[in-house]
């Protein structure tokens, strides 16, 4: 006879590369920078209403759906992808040629560190 309370047994976390883990913080901040400009580009009336929060809603989207998936090359990839759209974003407020600039250089920088953490923490396993 078996048990009806028996606790689930649950599957072992899969381990996050250093690249992933740290890319997707970059780009979770990013998507928290799009909603802020989001509201900027509403309130000083940039461009009409749907367009702001539309274009926000599919820019903040694509962040969080390449946070989550960071562990695959097409997420990394459309991260890439996103770093051009936030400077490109300047032609519409042009403080977010600065601003994208610098957001893209926390991509850049936490890419490259995951890269070189993984390669490190790959040859001190084999």
């Amino acid at each position: 006879m078996t048990e009806v309370n028996q606790p689930r047994q649950r599957k072992p976390r899969r381990r996050r590369s250093a690249t992933e883990s740290l890319v997707s913080i970059a780009l979770g901040l990013e998507a928290t920078l799009v909603f802020f400009v989001t509201m900027a580009v509403f309130g000083l009336r940039e461009v009409s209403p749907g367009v702001a929060f539309g274009g926000g809603a599919v820019l903040f989207l694509l962040l969080i759906i390449a946070a989550a998936y960071a562990r695959f090359p097409w997420a990394i990839w459309l991260g890439w992808a996103m770093q051009v759209v936030l400077i490109a974003l300047g032609l519409v407020l042009p403080v977010m040629y600065a601003i994208g600039a610098g957001f893209a250089a926390i991509f850049i920088y936490c890419f490259l560190t995951g890269r070189r953490l993984d390669r490190q923490n790959n040859s001190a396993t084999a």
